[in-house]
């Protein structure tokens, strides 16, 4: 039992953004699962204006007295084609301010890519919202999206930024039509890992996307910029053999593109596995290490997937580009990282600080993948503080903490 645990530890460490560290502290909680077939629409109800509520429900378990509701609302496909996606929102208890809550976006990382891997309907949904009891502390409304194909029907676009983009910009608007929510037009949006690059995206399209909301600032922690690196020198670690599994098998189905010049066919029932497992308990993580194993001795067709196409084309559109020079930017980054690598974390911040951006670039000594998240979400909420107080930005780009 004891070697089990510390295979579940090593991995659960490894794999991108691991939703599910946050669970230990959240066992006893109320259980989240939703009304059978809360998820499911007909294709003419995913019709309408992006961020309007389909459906609705209530949730048990939310912090500090809040309400919070399940939600099915509108968005914008991969191609362009009208979806349904899941989510949570948490409203604070007590009066909303002159002007309406303020919101902050919860973009979450890695917890699969198929529909029963939906953090709305995991057992620990509020344990998994890093900063969750602060943020409605300070009076703001969370409004946490499960992506598309995550709940609704799948596949999960995985690591496609601006699919998640508008997910998290919609269920921003849904949050405007939750009775008595009282939002306002001003938002922040806060993500790990998987969900960095999707605060990223939201920061490139927010402005065209939802010139009607006020994004105040972007904060990510250990992001995924550089899918390119992600995909290939993480490729022989456990995480990385998860998280490439993921992307490929996801690709396929998405976008079309030939997973059987990727991957060898020995190895596709490995990578079929992994996909269709989740990452919410530390029992998931000890399941996908046995079925990861494998593709330790035969996985990738090809020596180097970013050289060749449709692939390599695929990864450069959905890495993270510069934001509007003002949108203030906070960038964690644990130190001992070893899937998303500080040197590539480092290099993009460079990146926004020659584009102009101001930049708080936080580096956390013997900190990993895994736990960035939660052990700079009290810095993260502290910094969309001061934005929505409108504090001016801090700028570390001459000098980044280390």
């Amino acid at each position: 039992m004891l070697k089990r645990a510390k295979i579940a530890s090593a991995i659960a460490l490894s794999v991108l953004g691991l939703a599910g560290l946050s669970m230990w502290s959240g066992f006893g909680m109320p259980d989240a699962h939703a009304e059978a077939g809360f998820y499911g629409v007909e294709a003419d109800q995913a019709i309408g204006s992006p961020g309007s509520i389909i459906r609705m429900e209530p949730m048990d378990g939310a912090p500090l007295g809040a309400s919070a509701y399940r939600v099915l609302y509108r968005s914008i496909g991969v191609h362009g084609e009208p979806i349904a996606v899941s989510g949570v929102i948490v409203v604070p208890a007590g009066p909303a301010p002159e002007g309406g809550r303020p919101i902050v976006a919860w973009a979450h990382p890695t917890t699969g890519v198929v529909p029963r891997c939906a953090p709305s309907e995991a057992h620990f949904v509020f344990q998994t919202m890093m900063g969750l009891r602060d943020m409605v502390r300070h009076g703001y409304i969370v409004a946490a999206t499960d992506y598309p194909g995550l709940g609704t029907e799948g596949p999960h676009p995985y690591l496609v930024g601006a699919s998640e983009a508008r997910a998290v910009i919609d269920i921003v608007r849904a949050a405007h039509q939750v009775p008595n929510a009282q939002a306002g037009d001003r938002y922040a949006v806060w993500g790990h890992s998987q969900g960095g690059q999707a605060a990223l995206f939201t920061g490139m399209l927010s402005a065209s996307y939802a010139p009607e909301l006020k994004l105040v600032g972007v904060a990510a922690a250990a992001p995924a910029t550089d899918l390119k690196t992600l995909l290939t020198e993480d490729a022989d670690t456990d995480g990385g053999r998860n998280v490439t599994a993921m992307t490929l098998w996801s690709w396929n189905r998405v976008y079309g593109a030939p997973i059987d010049q990727a991957v060898e066919p020995a190895a596709m029932p490995a990578v079929d596995a992994l996909s269709n497992e989740c990452i919410e308990s530390v029992l998931d993580m000890v399941e996908r290490h046995y079925s990861q194993r494998p593709l330790q001795q035969q996985f990738l067709a090809v020596k180097n997937i970013t050289s060749i196409e449709p692939w390599k084309s695929l990864l450069a559109q959905n890495e993270a580009g510069t934001l509007p020079a003002d949108l203030p930017v906070l960038i964690t980054q644990g130190a001992a990282d070893r899937l998303v690598l500080p040197s590539v974390t480092e290099a993009y911040v460079q990146r926004l600080c020659a584009a102009g951006s101001r930049v708080e670039y936080l580096e956390v000594p013997g900190v990993n993948h895994g736990w960035i998240g939660s052990d700079s979400a009290v810095q993260a909420v502290d910094w969309m503080a001061d934005r929505f107080a409108g504090q001016p930005a801090p700028n570390t780009c001459q000098a980044p903490s280390r």
